[in-house]
């Protein structure tokens, strides 16, 4: 079983690492910040996931990203939290591009989320790692990753660990 690597930034890395462990086909999920190239050069906060193919597709992955943060918005704290898709091959690249692009009908505003080409990853700190794993019942899990969890459920549940376990 080959492992397909593609990294994610949109929200804060706890609640992007639980939605993308909360998926069959995901088989690991690395927390820390991610950077790019250019001018998206700086570390955001973001999850590098690795999936396999046969259980889960690229599409899948790209259209749970972006119902489970804010893809549209441009708000204030975007630096921290780019919006992205973060590539490792051409193939990558163009396959995200036009997955965006059909998804686009789906929302009524312009999605904001940027294909961007991976370039460095800096995980977080062990304590952080595995975050709603190890504090379900915390405030900020009860009231920002647990709706995100409840949505896959609802709207994605061939793919959701919390039914097929």
């Amino acid at each position: 079983m080959e492992l397909i690597k593609i990294a994610f930034g949109g929200g804060c890395h706890w609640c992007t690492e639980a939605v993308f462990q909360s998926l069959i086909g995901v088989e690991k999920v690395e927390q820390g910040w991610v950077s790019s190239t250019e001018k998206n050069h700086t570390f955001s906060e973001a999850v590098v996931v690795l999936f396999n193919l046969e259980k889960i597709d690229l599409k899948t992955l790209i259209q749970i990203h972006l119902l489970t943060h804010k893809s549209t918005s441009n708000h204030s704290m975007r630096t921290k939290y780019r919006s992205a898709v973060y590539y490792f091959t051409h193939q990558q690249k163009e396959e995200s591009l036009k997955i965006v692009e059909k998804l686009q009908p789906n929302f009524k505003d312009k999605i904001i989320t940027k294909v961007l080409e991976f370039k460095d990853f800096k995980p977080s700190t062990k304590e952080f790692q595995k975050y709603y794993q190890s504090n379900p019942s915390k405030p900020f899990c009860k009231k920002y990753i647990d709706p995100k969890l409840k949505f896959i459920l609802s709207n994605f549940s061939e793919y959701s660990k919390q039914t097929n376990s």
